[in-house]
């Protein structure tokens, strides 16, 4: 049979936009039970809110099976494992761990630096049952791609599985994006062909990270080719995110809504044929766990936000489309781990007959 595969939503996902009136927790809870699309929340609370979370989650009946946060190297390693220890409460599988560029000294981070600190979260995940997996994201030390592979041999030398979350926005939306490929100078090697962002290309990286079975848990979140920047001003509320951006500036627009927006809800045109890059990434993804029974592979979590990068002053619904995104991935994976099933069973027939003539 192939592998299970859960999908959630992340709690900043569960809104319309971000100038409506803030929603209380166990309405969150509600709205995503009462939806049918997902099997759970995803959500690392702070610690004086566990309780609280967990009784929403008891109440509605809808487990929180994966969290996340952003961690300098340097100052929050302790909070990590803290993380790891909230989210073993909670009964969660993984802890998206972001692991951010630079190293509370100044310098960026080494990939000794991210390999020593993968292996002692990895360790805190084997004693309590959630495990980290280290997320592909801009801003952080895997936004150059290149990194990924060179932390994970470190690790594997070393005998430990590389668990990765893969957010695969953060590499579609930097095709034919020249402003995108100067980060990291990694225009140099997609020119080269070193580095192959394109999904329907041979040795393209996300293609990479899926085949060495590096994929653990995995964000969806829509983006396209030379994603447009996000121009619109973003709520006030949201103005104490770390990501938040000089006065002036604008996202770096990674969020391109999974459905048509109606007029006035999006600042740039919209071309769902856009969005097949994204969704082969996906179907790659889904095909490769369906027929691998090794995959470790187990959640996907929606990620449509409101934050400056992505759909921060959108006036589209994210709730609409992270339900949306949801329905098409339960299609796609029912779709493809059908296929594998009914190719296994040819395939078992085909032999019992061979056997059979041999005999």
């Amino acid at each position: 049979m192939p592998n299970e595969l859960l999908f959630g939503i992340a709690e900043s996902g569960v809104m319309d936009t971000d100038s409506d009136p803030p929603i209380p927790l166990e309405t969150k809870f509600k709205m995503v039970k009462e939806s049918g699309v997902y099997d759970y929340f995803d959500k690392t609370p702070a610690k004086d809110l566990v309780h609280e979370y967990l009784r929403c989650s008891e109440k509605h009946d809808l487990p929180i099976l994966a969290g996340g946060w952003f961690y300098v190297l340097g100052r929050d390693d302790e909070l990590l494992m803290d993380n790891l220890r909230i989210g073993a409460r909670l009964g969660s599988l993984v802890h998206n761990t972001q692991i951010q560029m630079d190293h509370a000294e100044g310098p960026l981070v080494t990939d000794e630096q991210v390999a020593e600190i993968y292996m002692k979260a990895f360790e805190t995940g084997e004693e309590t049952g959630c495990r980290p997996t280290f997320e592909v994201h801009v801003n952080m030390w895997s936004e150059d791609f290149r990194r990924v592979e060179k932390v994970a041999d470190l690790v594997e030398r070393r005998g430990i599985p590389f668990n990765m979350t893969l957010d695969h926005s953060h590499v579609i939306f930097k095709i034919d994006n020249p402003r995108e490929q100067e980060v990291f100078g990694i225009h140099e090697s997609i020119e080269k062909g070193d580095l192959v962002l394109d999904p329907f290309k041979k040795d393209h990286i996300c293609g990479k990270w899926i085949h060495r079975g590096f994929v653990r848990h995995c964000h969806a979140r829509t983006a396209v080719p030379n994603n447009p920047r996000n121009v619109w001003k973003h709520h006030p509320s949201l103005e104490e995110l770390p990501s938040q951006h000089p006065k002036d500036t604008v996202g770096r627009g990674i969020q391109y809504p999974f459905i048509k927006p109606k007029t006035g809800q999006w600042h740039s045109d919209w071309d769902e044929s856009k969005l097949e890059p994204w969704k082969e990434v996906l179907r790659q993804l889904m095909l490769h766990h369906a027929s691998h029974s090794e995959s470790t592979l187990r959640t996907i979590s929606t990620e449509f936000i409101p934050h400056p990068d992505y759909g921060g002053g959108a006036k589209y619904s994210i709730f609409k489309n992270s339900l949306a995104c949801a329905k098409w991935l339960r299609k796609t994976w029912n779709n493809i781990s059908k296929s594998v099933l009914k190719e296994t069973y040819e395939n078992m027939s085909r032999r019992c007959l061979e056997t059979r003539e041999i005999a």
